[in-house]
């Protein structure tokens, strides 16, 4: 039996079994509708829709329509494409108009994700840093506690005072042993 001959269920099961595998992407699908990338449209509707609420977009907005309605009153009858109700300069705006507003409302959409993505990372780092402080509170709380059993510099200082004057007490004792036991005598000046 040659690879030709072969069962058209057993081919069936074989190109089953090769698309089940997980290991290995599937044959891209065709499509009616023109693949394109979101990402690249979202950026490309943000710079539009930046370009048209700014004073240029305004400028040469109100030039094209001044141009527009003086060719179209003083040029010659025979180079005039859109007569006085001006239907034409009307559909115009209104195309770009019916474009605009999609346009801002993506890139809009667009930047409250980005928003919303900053107040979530801006949440969480705020949790981390109370979370930080709090266990921070909580180690100077301990070793506050822990100095308060700990001898500081001031008190040793003031202990080896104590200590030296005592010493001082007995070595005078030790060395005019008179004036230790009868008191000095005022008149012996």
């Amino acid at each position: 039996m040659g690879s030709e001959e072969r069962d058209p269920r057993a081919i069936a099961d074989s190109t089953r079994r090769s698309r089940i595998r997980l290991d290995q992407p599937l044959p891209p699908r065709r499509r009616i509708l023109p693949d394109y990338d979101p990402e690249a449209f979202g950026r490309l509707s943000e710079r539009i829709a930046r370009f048209l609420g700014t004073g240029r977009f305004i400028v040469w907005m109100t030039v094209l329509i001044i141009a527009w309605v003086a060719w179209n009153i003083a040029a010659p009858d025979a180079l005039r494409f859109d007569n006085y109700p001006f239907i034409f300069l009307t559909l115009m705006l209104s195309l770009q108009a019916s474009y605009a507003a999609p346009l801002i409302l993506l890139a809009q959409n667009r930047q409250d994700d980005r928003d919303r993505v900053n107040l979530e990372q801006d949440r969480k780092q705020n949790e981390r840093s109370i979370a930080d402080t709090e266990y921070l509170s909580r180690e100077v709380a301990a070793l506050r506690i822990g100095l308060g059993e700990v001898a500081t510099r001031d008190w040793i200082r003031s202990e080896l005072q104590d200590v030296l004057k005592e010493l001082e007490e007995q070595r005078r004792a030790e060395v005019f042993p008179a004036d230790s036991e009868r008191g000095r005598d005022v008149d012996d000046r």
